[in-house]
């Protein structure tokens, strides 16, 4: 496979595995094949981790593993494809895997991106919302995310219409650094196509592109909500704009608690949506009324990055 390690391949190649149109759970990957240790394990179909997880996927994992030449060849085609659109890979195995993520337990395996990857990364905020976003739901994104910027702060989002597009546009406009987090493969087109314009900007301005996906990947309903957990693992916390108790937006509040992230709600949302207030009321999310109720609670990229890696010692020493 050009331009990746021999063990990224075989991570790879994990992740590729598959009996009866049934793969191995990646998040159990994600976890144990942080040491090279844990990658030789179940390379030989073991799984060192005594959980239901690992119980029910050892089964799939040892049949699998007669396949695993087809499971090579599919992992090959997508890097192929992945370096076609000029995209890189860091996985789980590697120390600039992004910091925030991987403290979380649902960690994806991989990531495919276009652009950077930066330690100052580890100081982000995630700015989310509603893609049917009103004009003052528009402007507060951008206010917020200004304000942001301005002390350093790093902006995910995820490229959607609405609040989303408000975030990245907002801190191209002042110079800051914004990483888009996307629902499909880094070598599928652009969701939605008006954006694209968007994601061209980002790249060419200091920003990333960002996927856990295959990079050939294209939207699907299950592929957003799992873009989700990486917008709110990726980041300290979640800043809700404007959502409904419908929106994706309030599904990456309810992930980044379980996650132990920050989750800002703007109080304008706690007045208007019962399961914001309920959040706040509950302890699981902060009201913010000025931007100071964020920046009170952002850490320091150096802080992050040394929690990441003692993380990854861990990982190590386990086995």
């Amino acid at each position: 496979m050009p331009n990746i390690s021999p063990q990224q391949a075989d991570l790879l190649t994990l992740c590729a595995l598959r009996i009866e149109k049934t793969s191995i759970d990646w998040h159990l990957i994600a976890r144990i094949c942080q040491s090279p240790d844990g990658l030789a394990a179940m390379l030989t179909g073991e799984i060192p981790e005594e959980s239901a997880a690992a119980r029910k996927n050892l089964p799939i994992l040892k049949a699998a593993l007669r396949h695993i030449d087809e499971a090579r060849d599919r992992a090959q085609s997508e890097v192929d494809a992945a370096a076609t659109a000029g995209a890189r890979l860091v996985t789980v195995l590697d120390r600039d895997y992004p910091a925030n993520l991987r403290l979380v337990p649902n960690l994806p395996p991989f990531l495919f991106y276009c652009g950077d990857l930066l330690e100052r990364d580890a100081r982000s905020a995630a700015v989310v919302g509603t893609r049917n976003a009103s004009e003052d739901g528009m402007r507060r994104a951008a206010r917020m995310t200004r304000g942001l910027v301005e002390q350093n702060v790093a902006i995910f989002s995820g490229l959607a219409k609405g609040i989303d597009t408000a975030a990245h546009t907002a801190t191209l406009d002042v110079g800051g650094r914004t990483v888009a987090v996307m629902g499909t493969g880094i070598a599928a087109k652009i969701y939605p196509a008006e954006n694209r314009p968007l994601a061209r900007r980002i790249l060419n301005e200091g920003g990333a592109l960002l996927s856990q996906f295959w990079p050939t990947s294209p939207p699907a309903t299950w592929t957003f909500p799992r873009r989700n957990v990486v917008t709110s693992g990726a980041t300290l916390g979640s800043i809700v704009i404007e959502a409904s108790s419908t929106s994706g937006a309030k599904m990456q509040a309810r992930i980044a608690a379980e996650h132990g992230k920050h989750v800002f709600l703007l109080k304008s949302l706690a007045t208007r949506e019962e399961w914001a207030a309920k959040m706040i009321a509950d302890g699981r999310a902060v009201e913010v009324v000025e931007l100071e109720d964020v920046l009170s609670r952002l850490g320091t990229a150096k802080r992050i990055q040394r929690a990441a890696d003692q993380r990854l010692q861990l990982a190590l020493a386990d086995l």
